[in-house]
């Protein structure tokens, strides 16, 4: 399963790697891949993971999640 996930706030690298690092905390998550400048994660999943769960993990860090496609 793949989400991509829109994100603001992220303003470079080190932002988009903290993202990257407390997605991969998630058990489910496979494979993490941030676009700083697209202002996206792309997530692949082994299980189904709620939207809510990925929204609270960035938005812990202080980003927004504009949308989960």
């Amino acid at each position: 399963m793949k989400k991509t996930i829109k994100i603001d706030g992220m303003s470079c690298e080190h932002c988009a790697k903290k993202v990257e690092l407390a997605l991969k905390s998630i058990a489910e998550v496979k494979k993490v891949k941030v676009h700083l400048k697209k202002k996206e994660a792309i997530v692949i999943l082994d299980a189904s993971v709620e939207n809510q769960v990925l929204t609270s993990t960035i938005e812990n860090l202080g980003y927004q999640v504009i949308e989960i496609l």
